[in-house]
């Protein structure tokens, strides 16, 4: 059995400059199926690590020659790539069984069936046993039926079997693996934060999230349930990626993994290990965990946890519409607690709510610099499928812009009750030059003190990423 899987062509996130992480969630599924099938024959091809187009990606399919082929399908805004590489394959041969998973296509398993026929199998939810037991299923020529968490066309009809029990144990996985990646340590980079040495990487220390925000997808996909792997087998991925591949950069993609018991147990095991000089790692927060967990901030530099990003989102009360359960009087303090600890914080923030004006975004825009956080990111709130947002705005026809590519947060697909799209456009840009225009934070944040802080000013003013954003309308 051939299974082959595939990280199609797609453009860089211009926002976080020439960023380009491993294919995280292919490398576990990938891994997971070897640690239960070693006779099976894996292969995993990264089209932008490996610098392969489509007229490439096709001959580097026909040579594989797969029974099944696996795309990823990370974000919503990659859906036509993923279908395009599915297409692919049909056409190489029909009889490729092709998959995809990820929260877009769990959320729209029924409308996707029906509307592509490239598309044979959507795994919906945690990936890995349902892969296994779909590819043994496919194997043994046996109907997949019996898969729990698997939707398919059977017939005329499209199946939605069982959803399936998350997994119990998250410590039981296998590490990622990596080894299906040529030359790993030279292929992936950060560049707007990770030297030229360093090497990048990701770690998965937990999934899932138990807070309910409308515009994210975490709670529903992984039905409201947090479960975190234990600080020793987080640290001992972070260890066997520095010692086996060198690589000293590492984000935790976790999207709420918390700053109490686990992530002060983790610096302790980093720390007790003697690795926390030359490991870097940055993870997500909130801004009341940062503040409620403020003494454990000293730790997490020591063991070198360098950066924090932080959702803090708005100013006014889109808060309480979001169910964020935080207040934008906890932004400054927890930008501040940061700093004051020696750590880089980031804050993303989100433009275009419904109640959006140009006088609101200006006051937004005071506020975000009044905060003053040492990196902004600004956001289109974007109704992604999954979301008790993109429910509502179905239901209130509020989109104007169905083309999946556009939902990457940097282009608005929706107006406001005040402005149109492509005054939301305009305003996300007028966010950044509020913010990066500033002569006095630009030369701050050229010559400051903070190494982190001091590198990304450089890059952002060699990369002309306001230029970028201007472009945009």
């Amino acid at each position: 059995m051939k299974i082959l899987f595939v990280e199609p062509p797609k453009e860089f996130w211009f926002v976080m400059g020439e960023y380009l992480p491993p294919p995280l969630s292919l490398l576990e599924l990938a891994a997971f199926l070897e640690s239960r099938n070693d006779k099976w024959e894996i292969e995993v091809l990264d089209s932008q690590a490996e610098m392969v187009g489509w007229n490439k990606l096709k001959q580097r399919m026909e040579t594989s020659d797969p029974d099944v082929l696996v795309c990823s399908a990370l974000a919503t805004c990659n859906t036509y790539t993923v279908l395009r590489t599915l297409e692919t394959a049909k056409k190489i041969d029909p009889d490729i069984k092709t998959v995809v998973g990820g929260q877009h296509f769990t959320a729209l398993a029924q409308e996707s069936l029906e509307s592509y026929p490239e598309i044979d199998f959507v795994i919906r939810g945690e990936g890995e046993l349902t892969l296994y037991e779909l590819v043994k299923s496919l194997e043994q020529d046996k109907s997949p039926l019996k898969v729990e968490g698997l939707s398919f066309r059977h017939g005329p009809e499209i199946i939605h079997n069982p959803p399936r029990p998350l997994i119990a144990n998250l410590n039981d996985l296998p590490f990622p693996g990596y080894h299906f990646i040529e030359d790993f340590t030279s292929k992936y980079h950060f560049k707007m934060m990770a030297g030229p040495n360093d090497g990048y990487a990701l770690v998965e220390a937990s999934r899932g999230c138990a807070h309910r925000c409308t515009f994210c997808s975490q709670w529903g996909h992984w039905g409201g349930k947090w479960r975190t792997k234990s600080p020793q087998r987080i640290a001992d991925e972070m260890e066997h990626l520095y010692q086996e591949y060198g690589i000293s950069f590492l984000w935790l993609t976790d999207d709420n993994p918390t700053l109490g018991r686990t992530t002060s147990d983790l610096c302790d095991e980093l720390i007790k290990r003697g690795n926390s000089d030359d490991l870097k790692w940055f993870v997500q927060a909130r801004s009341d965990d940062i503040i409620k967990h403020s003494d454990v901030l000293p730790k997490m530099y020591k063991a070198g946890n360098y950066w924090v990003m932080a959702g803090l989102e708005r100013h006014d009360d889109a808060l309480n519409d979001y169910q964020k359960g935080i207040k934008a009087s906890d932004s400054k303090l927890s930008m501040d607690l940061l700093k004051e600890n020696g750590i880089f914080a980031q804050a993303t923030w989100i433009t275009g709510d419904r109640r959006d004006s140009h006088q609101s975004m200006e006051k937004f825009r005071e506020f975000v610099n009044y905060v003053d956080p040492d990196l902004a990111i600004f956001m289109i709130l974007t109704p992604f499928p999954g979301t008790q947002f993109y429910d509502q705005a179905l239901e209130n026809g509020w989109l104007e812009d169905r083309n999946w590519a556009n939902y990457d947060m940097v282009h608005a697909v929706m107006p406001t009750e005040h402005l149109s799209r492509e005054e939301v456009q305009e305003e996300l840009y007028l966010c950044y030059r509020s913010y990066y225009g500033s002569i006095k934070r630009r030369i701050t944040g050229v010559f400051s003190q903070n190494r982190f802080k001091r590198k990304t000013y450089r890059y952002m003013a060699s990369q002309g990423l306001l230029q970028s954003f201007k472009d945009l309308f």
